[in-house]
């Protein structure tokens, strides 16, 4: 006996079946998908150049002990990461990622690749440190050089026992190139690491470059939604700017922000000018009043390794 189906049935399966395709299912957000309500505004407080220099390192270990931030990233060619290494070993509990370099910013305090100059001579100066920032970089770096020194990186986090939580990179240099950007986002991908990445509407905006975010969901690499990546102009605003910042965080997403931590001592002030700045943001953000401030604000702050377990969870 044969079933007769209607014309209607047959519209009405078939409109079932092509309206997700049309128009897309409801996915859960980052912010559902780590088990939080879809409206909470989740942070990650980030302080950049961990193991650059001594005061660097005194800041950054200061902000993590008083809670004033959530995370850091470590730079693996500069002199000073073996004292943050060490310091870390002691003080497991606390979230690290790779700060990956290929620029060398100051004047007169200089750093170079982690494999040797004469390993990626298209990554380095005539002195064999990185170029001062990524226009000379661009012009003259191979992306099989980069690949080479950026693993080469990681490779000395991991060695000196450092449960790397994330990958991001100093002055954007691994980011605002399509070709580093895709050897960026592979590591990622290979060391099962979230990237920090500007949102796909920021980098439409200011470079064009939106839809490089899809080899991120492609590789299955976690970014987090929003990145602020402006500081306070002067010292006497740091406590004004942040607050505003801070209070018009986006519902629904995970947003992050970096900071640069520093001590009040004369070696960083000797080399660069920004020394002010960043002793001034490690002071606030380490003021207990400050992470009550944060907390009164509805926001959670968290750290890295949600995203990098939720990587790794295939999720």
């Amino acid at each position: 006996m044969k079933t007769k189906i209607s014309i209607p049935f047959i519209c009405c399966f078939v409109i079932n079946l092509l309206l997700p395709l049309a128009f897309g299912e409801d996915k859960p957000s980052l912010v559902e998908r780590l088990g939080y309500d879809k409206d909470a505004k989740l942070l990650i407080i980030n302080a950049d150049d961990f193991g650059m220099c001594h005061s660097a390192n005194m800041g950054t270990f200061k902000a993590f002990e008083s809670g004033g931030i959530s995370s850091s990233t470590i730079m693996a060619p500069c002199p000073w990461f073996l004292e943050a290494a060490q310091w870390l070993e002691n003080n497991p509990q606390y979230d690290v990622g790779l700060h990956t370099v290929l620029t060398s910013e100051w004047r007169i305090y200089k750093w170079g690749p982690v494999v040797g100059a004469a390993e990626v001579p298209s990554l380095c100066t005539s002195m064999g440190y990185f170029p001062d920032g990524i226009v000379e970089l661009y012009l003259q770096g191979k992306p099989v050089e980069v690949e080479k020194e950026l693993r080469a990186q990681i490779d000395r986090a991991l060695k000196a026992k450092i449960d790397l939580t994330h990958l991001d990179a100093h002055m954007g240099a691994a980011q605002l190139n399509p070709l580093y950007l895709s050897i960026y986002a592979k590591l990622g991908k290979e060391f099962q690491l979230p990237c920090r990445m500007p949102s796909r509407e920021a980098l439409d905006k200011e470079f064009g470059m939106g839809k490089m975010l899809d080899q991120f969901e492609e590789l299955g690499v976690i970014c987090p939604d929003e990145l602020l990546r402006d500081s306070a102009p002067t010292v006497a605003q740091v406590e004004s700017f942040w607050k505003n910042r801070l209070s018009h965080l986006q519902p629904g997403c995970v947003t992050e922000i970096f900071i640069h931590c520093a001590d009040d001592s004369p070696e960083m002030k000797a080399f660069t000018g920004s020394q002010s700045i960043r002793f001034a943001e490690t002071e606030f953000f380490s003021d207990p009043e400050t992470v009550q401030w944060i907390k009164n604000q509805g926001i959670i702050v968290i750290s890295y390794r949600p995203l990098r377990d939720l990587q790794r969870e295939g999720k």
